[in-house]
């Protein structure tokens, strides 16, 4: 993998990580609002966003199993914790769309 290609695959990490987290943020405002079909559709472009960047993290992981060294950067690392924010936050984002549906059939 090119350098180029590499920037690609870490520039495709850290914008779908941070679109998922900005569309559970999203979930989770709708749901305070009432608005749960409309929380529950925002989750499912957020689960969208988290597939999209498990693509661009499959392509590190394909390449350093073909035996290619690929270069730990702070990018990296950084988009690997935009990663792994996203996912936390799209959990707890499901979790409080629960809560707020349950106490609307209260």
């Amino acid at each position: 993998m090119e350098e180029s290609e590499l920037m690609q695959a870490i520039m495709g990490l850290i914008l779908h990580s941070g679109n998922t987290k900005s569309d559970c943020m999203e979930a989770i405002q709708l749901a305070k609002k009432g608005e749960i079909a409309a929380a529950k559709e925002k989750i499912e472009l957020a689960n969208q966003s988290l597939v999209e960047a498990h693509h661009s993290q499959t392509a590190l992981l394909t390449q350093e199993a073909r035996g290619e060294k690929v270069e730990v950067s702070m990018m990296l690392i950084h988009a690997q914790d935009h990663l792994m924010n996203s996912i936390t936050f799209r959990d707890l984002a499901k979790e409080i769309i629960e809560l707020y549906e349950r106490l609307e059939k209260e």
